[in-house]
């Protein structure tokens, strides 16, 4: 992924994540997966970033942890949206929709 790639990435990850965690909880793993899933393989996250994310949204209390056993029976931290979050996403996605149509139309124009 070029640099390019990686600087909207971080600019982006917080709704990533958030988008990730809304159908299900999912431990790190999980989420980097599901980003990977829904982005078609056009972002990777790193555990480097998906970590330290995940963390700081806890904190804002956007999702809440618990331990639980994994599929291969290992103990993992597992996150789920709160009600904050889904509320976070929903108005991230209205955000992103208007970025979306903005630069649509700046793109679009002579």
């Amino acid at each position: 992924m070029d640099q390019k790639r990686t600087d909207l990435l971080r600019g982006t990850l917080d709704l990533l994540i958030l988008k990730a965690l809304a159908l299900e909880p999912l431990h790190g793993v999980g989420v980097s997966r599901r980003i990977t899933q829904i982005t078609r393989g056009a972002f990777q996250v790193s555990f480097g970033s998906l970590f330290p994310s995940l963390h700081r949204m806890e904190e804002k209390g956007w999702v809440e942890a618990e331990w639980l056993a994994s599929e291969n029976n290992r103990r993992a931290k597992y996150y789920r949206l709160t009600s904050s979050g889904k509320a976070q996403l929903k108005a991230g996605e209205r955000e992103w929709g208007q970025v979306v149509k903005i630069m649509t139309a700046a793109m679009d124009s002579a």
